[in-house]
């Protein structure tokens, strides 16, 4: 019994020592760091500390590790890479605000660049903490943009879809009601004329101070476009030289096989896929006119890459078709037309405008009759067609009414002489007036 007693009392004692060290290691992790608590144990106690430690301060330990978690939790998403030459862009729109839920792949912002509008995804689901810049700012390719805190948001979109679809349900078996809408709105349109008149005087106003003027700012893409138009100018030894086309072959050819061809293909036979086409004949024949200058040296491209320039919203762009000698009637018309989609659509890649060589421009579709393109840099060309016009013209000595283009080209007289380009034209006026050449390969 005595000597039970005593392990009693022993154990007793240690239990005692052990809650004593746990008291003063919790109060000594509060106030300082590990690393002065392990100092703080003499040597005797060291062994006991470091096992109550890994033991019974578990909760300590985790409590930090959350803190650092959740600052770790937030993505701090950086401006992309847009393109080898392309160093920054301007914000046109945040699709996203601070606060706002996100899903991964879904549109944050949009960035316009000196070729194309890019749209940013968010990389992780979460919600917006902070935006680094504002709609309309310049960001820099690598500089912060926007801050997002990590979560599950997937679900949040699903229930809300059911909820919204249930009270267009409830609204229709009650037709009756709907002729009891109706009256509503007629008030509204008669208050309409009553906020008319406010913006009147503000116009008025404006007027009698002195000229009218609307300042807009130029876009990125109109700027760059401004700036390679002019550096062209500066740069190459531009000379335009001409010639006319008779387009009746030609349209006989398409008046003829358009619409088998659209069933066989998919897409309607215009007359720019011929354009391509003969132009690469051209461009083999004359491979100058493919060529570019790179400092001291004249680059010949193997490849024929031809940008077409089109239209779009934000401006002019000139997305590429690439390997066109290797390419038929149809593939140029189906590859034009998804091309033209994204332009008119703001959606074009940086990679659908880069590596041209040769340049196409239609201003006839805007009824243009006449004019001198300029070149497309580093390309050394840019050929220019024009509206079709019913005019005279000499037939075996005889004058008849054909459908004429004129055609320009643009070179740079820096490498292109006048007998090359001229040549280059003139075989292009030929393939195209005598179609079955392209069959023939002539």
């Amino acid at each position: 019994m005595r000597s039970a007693n005593k392990l009693i009392k022993n154990i007793n004692i240690n239990r005692c020592i052990q809650s004593n060290v746990v008291r003063s290691t919790s109060r000594l992790i509060n106030n300082t760091s590990i690393n002065n608590v392990r100092q703080f144990t003499s040597s005797s106690s060291s062994s006991s500390f470091t096992s109550l430690f890994n033991n019974n301060n578990v909760n300590n330990t985790s409590i930090k590790y959350q803190r650092f978690y959740s600052s770790a939790n937030d993505v701090v998403i950086k401006v992309p890479s847009m393109g080898d030459s392309i160093s920054e862009g301007t914000i046109v729109a945040w699709t996203k605000n601070v606060g706002d839920s996100v899903r991964v792949d879904e549109v944050v912002c949009s960035i316009e660049t000196d070729k194309v509008t890019i749209d940013i995804n968010a990389p992780v689901s979460g919600t917006i903490v902070e935006l680094f810049a504002k709609e309309g700012e310049n960001v820099t390719v690598g500089n912060d943009l926007y801050k997002i805190a990590k979560g599950e948001v997937a679900a949040a979109p699903k229930t809300e879809a059911p909820k919204a679809e249930a009270p267009k349900a409830a609204e229709t078996p009650k037709a009756a009601e709907a002729p009891k809408a109706a009256p509503t709105p007629a008030p509204k349109a008669a208050e309409a004329p009553k906020s008319a008149p406010t913006p009147a005087p503000k116009s008025t106003s404006t007027t009698s101070t002195g000229p009218s003027e609307t300042r807009v700012k130029m876009t990125r893409i109109r700027q760059r476009t401004a700036q390679r138009l002019k550096d062209s100018q500066n740069t190459a030894a531009m000379l335009t030289t001409f010639n006319e086309l008779d387009m009746s072959a030609l349209m006989n050819m398409r008046k003829t096989y358009k619409d088998e061809f659209e069933k066989k293909h998919g897409v309607k036979f215009g007359f720019m896929s011929a354009f391509v086409k003969a132009s690469t004949i051209a461009l083999k024949e004359q491979p100058i006119i493919n060529a570019s200058v790179e400092e001291n040296d004249i680059v010949y491209h193997n490849n024929v890459n031809i940008n077409v320039a089109v239209s779009a919203p934000r401006g002019l762009v000139v997305p590429v078709i690439r390997n066109c000698e290797n390419l038929s009637f149809a593939d140029i018309e189906k590859e034009i037309g998804r091309l033209s989609g994204l332009a008119r659509n703001d959606a074009l890649a940086i990679e659908d405008s880069i590596g041209g060589t040769f340049t196409i421009s239609n201003g006839g579709v805007f009824g243009s009759m006449f004019g001198t393109p300029i070149i497309n840099p580093p390309q050394s060309a840019i050929l220019g067609m024009h509206a079709i016009k019913d005019r005279p013209y000499v037939v075996n000595g005889q004058v008849v009414v054909r459908p004429i283009m004129y055609l320009a080209l643009t070179y740079d007289h820096r490498i292109i002489d006048g007998r090359e380009a001229v040549t280059f034209l003139k075989k292009i006026k030929d393939v195209l007036e005598n179609p079955e050449r392209i069959l023939l390969e002539l």
